[in-house]
């Protein structure tokens, strides 16, 4: 198979950018570069920016390393999780950022790339790591985990109702023979659901795929713990802009920001104050962005965006 050429829509590029607010000579921070839409954006906002550019993928790196060359030292780029972006700035002796853009989920080029096998539009190895480097795959998943923690996977991530049925037959399956193929995995989950092989919207193996996808990449456990660093890290004034694609990842982000904008916690029935507890930031977004309609129109991914944004106290 060949790889597919680095093609990305960068999502809500003009939300981004209202809502960052990037000012001349502002450090920023891009914690999940892709193919550096977002990222070229800011640098052209903003004269004299610096920007520290993450991804667990090589490739995206690769390919970011192109598209912003011409940007030259205000540039640097690192292979790393955005939950690591402490340990980034802290070997820069950066310690404080202007603003903060998490851009969640997968993109189009890895949904794109038969041989990742994130996508069972194509008869792929099962894989599914952003980063192909390092960890265990969905193969692997499928294969190796115990049939409890299967169903808690699909049950969780994938919000699928029959994953009880979906795993039966996994581990029928696997006991004689391994699932190694995205196509496997697609035609098993049609036959084990009700209705799965008949013509749909959306295809009944989409939920699994998120699950295994989300399980194999830690992307919940990397997305709460990247938001409270994230936070840590910006600036009195500095802000922090996250695109979440499904309602999982949008109710980790949504609950985090209330509770670090949140006052005082004393009881209730304490008629003064004695935790002075103050807000750490202020939400700029109480309802969610999502993209407009022309957006939309053009890029199909959009759709599913939500765009939430707070500013450090």
């Amino acid at each position: 198979m060949t790889q597919a050429t680095f093609e990305h829509l960068s999502v809500m590029p003009g939300e981004v950018l209202h809502w960052l607010q990037p000012v001349t000579g502002g450090i920023y921070l891009d914690g999940t570069l892709g193919g550096a839409g977002h990222s070229r954006l800011i640098l052209e906002a903003a004269a004299g920016s610096r920007l520290i550019g993450l991804d667990r993928d090589p490739a995206a790196l690769d390919e970011a390393a192109k598209v912003l060359a011409p940007y030259g030292d205000r540039v640097s780029l690192h292979h790393a999780t955005f939950d690591q972006a402490d340990q980034v700035l802290q070997q820069l002796g950066i310690d404080g950022l202007d603003g903060m853009l998490l851009d969640l989920g997968v993109s189009s080029h890895q949904l794109d790339t038969p041989e990742r096998g994130f996508s069972f539009r194509y008869d792929a190895p099962l894989d599914m790591r952003m980063d192909p480097t390092t960890g265990m795959t969905a193969a692997d998943v499928v294969n190796q985990i115990e049939e409890g923690e299967l169903l808690r996977i699909f049950f969780e991530y994938g919000e699928e109702r029959y994953s009880r049925r979906i795993v039966r037959k996994i581990i029928a399956l696997r006991e004689e023979t391994p699932l190694t193929k995205t196509g496997e995995l697609a035609d098993l989950v049609r036959q084990a659901i009700p209705g799965g092989q008949k013509p749909s919207r959306i295809d009944p193996a989409t939920r699994v795929f998120q699950a295994l996808r989300i399980y194999v990449n830690d992307e919940l456990g990397q997305l709460e713990r990247g938001l409270e660093a994230a936070i840590s890290l910006l600036k009195p004034g500095g802000r922090l802009v996250v695109i979440s694609f499904h309602s999982l990842e949008d109710r980790i982000v949504k609950h985090l920001f209330r509770k670090k904008a949140q006052g005082c916690i004393c009881p209730p029935r304490l008629p003064v104050c004695h935790c002075h507890h103050t807000p750490e930031v202020k939400i700029l977004t109480r309802r969610g962005v999502k993209a407009g309609d022309d957006e939309v129109s053009q890029n199909a991914r959009s759709r599913s965006a939500i765009l939430r944004a707070t500013e450090r106290c």
